[in-house]
């Protein structure tokens, strides 16, 4: 006849053998993560901390040119121009019978926190150019700071003028409407509508469509105008690379994305000049 549990540990008690004793087996931390929201999202925030970009020093944070207002840089310059100057650039390319005063060309582009657009995209820099006898002046803002957007937008719309003719690559679609938006979110006069717009992508694509692979910027710069880029850093990382900025790391990466966007701006001039004389 069996023996029940409570007399077998009674007999263990007589006997002086330790009674059974139930015995909990820990969870491991996975278990205990799998099974607590809160211990999960501690873990994710962990892992979050890991992937941000190690903090800089304060040298290292240093963008090209001057900090003219909080979070917002000017980068600011002349560059030589090895073609000859003419007062006014012939716009039969633009399917336009009145020739461009060149004086009143202004050259822009964005960088921007998305290429998608619409109203959560903003533009974190804008670089314009302008053509006089002395050279292509350049000037690039860049924000550091989301509340610096306002200046940055009030700055850009002290440089145009009523006779001020934008000339752009695809700016008609995507960076104008962009700022137009951006100038209405912070409740500003919008000043693009009221400007002459000349779009380089157009006459472009009816010179030299079928003629290259594409009609990509870059692709014209090489194929066309015999612009080589070193080190460029893709439009398409400018996004990330201003917000690994804002989360503390180097300058380093934020400063090739002022380099490619001034280049940007130096083709479209040249590609103006170049479309004026075929």
């Amino acid at each position: 006849m069996s023996l029940t549990l409570t007399r077998l540990q009674a007999l263990r008690r007589q006997s002086g053998a330790p009674a059974a004793a139930a015995v909990a087996t820990p969870a491991s931390p996975a278990a205990k993560i799998d099974s607590d929201p809160l211990a999960r999202l501690r873990g994710l925030l962990r892992v979050k901390r890991r992937d941000a970009p190690a903090p800089a020093s304060a040298e290292d944070r240093l963008l090209p040119g001057r900090e003219i207002a909080p979070g917002l840089w000017l980068q600011e310059g002349r560059l030589p121009f090895d073609l000859p100057w003419q007062p006014h650039l012939d716009a039969a390319f633009a399917r336009r019978d009145v020739p461009l005063p060149t004086s009143e060309l202004m050259f822009f582009d964005t960088e921007t926190t998305g290429l998608a657009g619409g109203t959560g995209t903003r533009a974190f820099m804008i670089g314009a150019a302008t053509l006089d006898p002395a050279g292509l002046h350049i000037r690039q803002l860049t924000i550091t700071k989301t509340s610096a957007e306002p200046t940055m937008l009030d700055l850009f719309r002290g440089w145009l003028r009523p006779s001020t003719i934008l000339v752009s690559y695809n700016g008609k679609s995507y960076d104008a409407p962009l700022l137009k938006t951006r100038y209405r979110l912070m409740r500003q006069a919008e000043p693009l509508s009221a400007l002459d717009h000349v779009d380089l992508l157009h006459p472009t694509r009816r010179r030299y469509r079928g003629v290259f692979e594409n009609c990509r910027l870059g692709t014209i710069e090489r194929r066309v105008l015999g612009i080589v880029r070193e080190d460029d850093l893709p439009g398409s990382e400018a996004p990330g690379v201003w917000l690994d900025y804002l989360r503390g790391s180097s300058a380093k990466q934020l400063r090739r994305v002022m380099a490619h966007n001034h280049q940007d701006v130096v083709t479209l001039a040249r590609l103006a000049i170049h479309l004026g004389r075929c």
